[in-house]
């Protein structure tokens, strides 16, 4: 397992072959890093990430909530499920919607 160059608490213990995982492929990590929460898994090896945020405006002096949803590689040794807490990280284009990949999962979802 190589080092990504973040401070990851909990990395993957599973070994994987996948070539866009950025601890046992070539994808180099860079760039933003968010926090959110998987809402959807069913793509192979692909998961959508919802982040909530506060923006400022201006004219009313207030802070309003929003939220985004970010597509996410979701590298086998990782393995998101929809409830969890995770970390993504920026890299290159993968794909035409994916240029984030999942670095570590903060908190396990409800398990049903």
């Amino acid at each position: 397992m190589r080092d990504i160059g973040i401070d990851v608490s909990n990395p993957p213990k599973e070994t994987c072959n996948d070539e866009n995982c950025p601890y046992h492929g070539h994808l180099k990590v860079r760039g933003q890093i968010f926090e959110g929460v998987v809402i959807k898994d069913r793509m192979s090896k692909s998961v959508v990430v919802q982040r909530e945020y506060v923006y400022y405006l201006k004219k009313y002096e207030r802070y309003e909530k929003r939220r985004s949803r970010i597509m996410a590689h979701n590298p086998p040794c990782i393995n998101a499920k929809v409830g969890d807490y995770v970390r993504i990280a920026e890299t290159r284009p993968i794909s035409k919607g994916k240029s984030f990949v999942v670095i570590e999962i903060l908190k396990r979802g409800d398990q049903k």
